[in-house]
């Protein structure tokens, strides 16, 4: 029978879920039949890193420790932070001043161009009513022509049939340059709106600016606050209450050991008597000579083979090709520990050892 060697552990970075139930069985230090594999437990670990840098003010988790999902596991002081943060919310108040005050601004600018809209439109309808009369005073003056050529109008009649006829002329040019003033006042002022809309919106795109900027101190500020991000049994922890850390700086690491994984090696011979979800049998020292069997499921399958991996006992045996499997255990008592060798027997046999 094929024996592979035990493995050290490998870092996986899931929680684990879907355990199955326990059954233990704890015997004498006698041994029964060569196990089908030999393997190593691992565990699914979570290196928490602090998102932002800063003193740390609490570090709230000790090695060993069980941690819930979402506990307090440190704080950064966010000093800093809260005066950049107060320094934009002032800046954002100075930005939305400015907004309002453009606003307000268009609104006169609006107003005196309807002023002056409503100036060259009544100049409008002057000068139509002027060009009316003119027309009744050229038919009267052409009248009166006619009449003075007969002699059935004195010459002061004639002069003042002209002299109304051009003095409506006269009046009709005026009105022209009032309208011709108002239309030039009105396009200024149309100008004039749209560079003070203009400085509206990049008012405007300050605030938002800004906003952003206040979003992203308050993402920061919320960072301070170091999460622990799933339950489980704390590993390591590499720094103090106290220290400087820098962003991305690790601070401890976590794991859940309520179920772990075996990793084990088989032959390709051996493949044709396992399956995905099957259960199997692991066993490892109990201690005082003792031997305890859980049972796990097989939960992967490698789909390449490898050479078998080091540690390796002979040179035979580093050159036969092997595939992983990968064995989920559920761990409860805690009884298995990371890197800890077990035996594994696939044809399950009812959780016990001889």
């Amino acid at each position: 029978m094929f024996r592979a060697p035990r493995i050290a552990p490998l870092a996986a970075a899931a929680a684990l879920t879907g355990l199955t139930a326990m059954t233990v069985a704890t015997t004498s230090c006698r041994r029964g039949p060569e196990p089908d594999a030999y393997g190593n437990v691992e565990a699914t670990d979570v290196v928490v890193s602090a998102e932002v840098g800063g003193r740390l003010l609490a570090f709230n988790v000790a090695e060993g420790a069980t941690v819930a999902a979402g506990a307090d596991a440190g704080v950064l002081d966010a000093t800093d932070l809260d005066l950049e943060r107060d320094h934009l919310e002032a800046q954002r108040g100075v930005n939305a001043s400015r907004v309002n005050e453009v606003a307000q601004q268009i609104d006169v600018l609006m107003a005196q161009r309807a002023a002056a809209m409503a100036d060259r439109d009544a100049a409008k309808a002057q000068r139509a009513g002027l060009v009316a009369q003119q027309q009744i005073a050229r038919r009267t003056h052409e009248r009166t022509e006619r009449l003075f050529a007969q002699q059935a109008a004195t010459a002061q009649q004639l002069d003042q049939a002209e002299r109304d006829e051009r003095g409506l002329a006269d009046q009709i040019a005026a009105q022209d340059e009032q309208i011709m003033a108002r239309e030039r006042q009105i396009d200024a002022q149309t100008r004039q709106i749209a560079g003070v809309r203009a400085q509206q919106q990049t008012a405007s795109r300050q605030v938002e600016a800004v906003d952003a900027q206040l979003a992203q101190v308050g993402s920061r500020i919320r960072k301070t606050r170091v999460a622990n991000p799933v339950a489980g049994t704390v590993l390591a922890t590499y720094v103090e209450a106290g220290e400087l850390v820098q962003m991305g700086q690790p601070l401890y690491r976590i794991a859940n050991l309520e179920a772990v994984d075996v990793r084990a090696y088989v032959t390709e011979t051996q493949l044709a008597q396992i399956k995905v979800g099957q259960m199997v049998d692991v066993t490892f020292d109990a201690g005082a000579g003792r031997r305890q069997t859980v049972q796990g499921t097989l939960q992967w399958i490698a789909a390449q083979s490898e050479f078998t991996p080091t540690p390796i006992q002979t040179r035979d045996e580093r050159a036969t090709l092997v595939y992983a499997v990968k064995i989920r255990t559920p761990n409860q008592q805690g009884s298995l520990k990371i890197g800890m060798p077990v035996d594994v027997r696939f044809a399950h046999g009812g959780g016990t050892t001889p």
